[in-house]
């Protein structure tokens, strides 16, 4: 199993090329599920669990991995299956996102595999709102689930979205020198880390446009610079990077293509990690990069687009 993780440090070069590969995977069924390979650090056969009072339910236990004593997240019975059984059998999925590094308990792994993100599609509208998904693909005719892992945390571990007022007033002081649009698109695929975003935002007095994925946004942005130009409209576009159809690297490098666009303030706010980000954040031309999820460092990157 360590030969399928060997060349990720070596996969940078598909990022801001609207591709990505996935490490799929199974849990207690026959579903078949991936996740972001950017986001995975290692995979290894389930070490000893040990437990620990007052777990979370949906903590099978924790194990010490490289020197570090990480929480194990039973990612069947996360999303609503059966709690995971012949755990010495089970491999973990180490990722490292959101700031944290977590363990994902899976039942198999299976491989990578390169793809584009245009073949990555929101859910089904029927899937309702209490599903665990970002994206589904198909993969030799099967389906494949891409998981909201960042839901999935922040029911385990939820993050205080209160920004710092005084961010706010410093935003306000600027607005008496200079006129602020007081109106933000975001784009971000999680339904929770899109409300996290939402809910930061209006908190310091600003009104939301909130899409689901990268090419809702660049459409959206087409149609508002179509009724007049678009910097009387928003002041400026925090943006997730792994999105369905269109990442957000694309969305930028699309944004500074458009002559009606090319002026807007970008923010790439993501859960991904890496010394990549910063390369990529330069070479599509966003402002700035900010990991998820931090409302004060979040508001922060606001008030620099907006103070500058």
């Amino acid at each position: 199993m360590t030969g399928i993780m060997d060349s990720v440090n070596q996969r940078t070069q598909l990022v801001g090329q609207n591709r990505l590969e996935l490490l799929t995977f199974r849990l207690m069924g026959q579903q078949r599920y991936g996740i972001n390979v950017f986001k995975v650090k290692e995979v290894l056969q389930c070490p000893k669990l040990t437990s620990m009072p007052n777990l979370h339910r949906l903590v099978k236990g924790v194990a010490h991995i490289r020197g570090h004593t990480v929480s194990v997240i039973d990612l069947s019975l996360a999303v609503g299956g059966r709690a995971t059984t012949d755990i010495d059998k089970c491999f973990v999925v180490i990722a490292e996102f959101n700031r944290t590094i977590q363990a994902f308990l899976v039942s198999s792994v299976e491989r990578i595999i390169n793809m584009r993100w245009e073949a990555i599609l929101p859910p089904p509208e029927g899937a309702g709102k209490s599903n665990y998904l970002t994206a589904v693909t198909n993969i030799d005719n099967e389906l494949v689930e891409i998981l909201d892992v960042e839901k999935i945390l922040a029911e385990i571990a939820p993050v205080d979205e209160t920004m710092d007022s005084s961010i706010g007033e410093e935003i306000a002081k600027a607005e008496v020198e200079k006129p602020i649009v007081r109106r933000i698109l975001i784009a971000d695929d999680s339904t929770v880390a899109r409300k996290q975003v939402e809910r930061a935002i209006t908190g310091i007095g600003f009104e939301v446009i909130s899409v689901k994925d990268g090419k809702e946004a660049y459409n959206k942005l087409i149609e508002m610079s179509e009724e007049g130009s678009i910097y009387d409209q928003i002041s400026l576009v925090i943006s997730d990077i792994e999105m369905p159809e269109m990442d957000g690297y694309t969305l930028t490098a699309e944004i500074r293509r458009n002559a009606d666009l090319k002026n807007l303030y970008v923010i790439l706010h993501s859960s991904l990690s890496g010394v990549f980000n910063q390369a990529m954040v330069e070479r599509v031309g966003a402002n700035s990069f900010i990991a998820k999820f931090n409302p004060d460092e979040l508001g922060n990157a606001v008030k620099a687009a907006l103070t500058k």
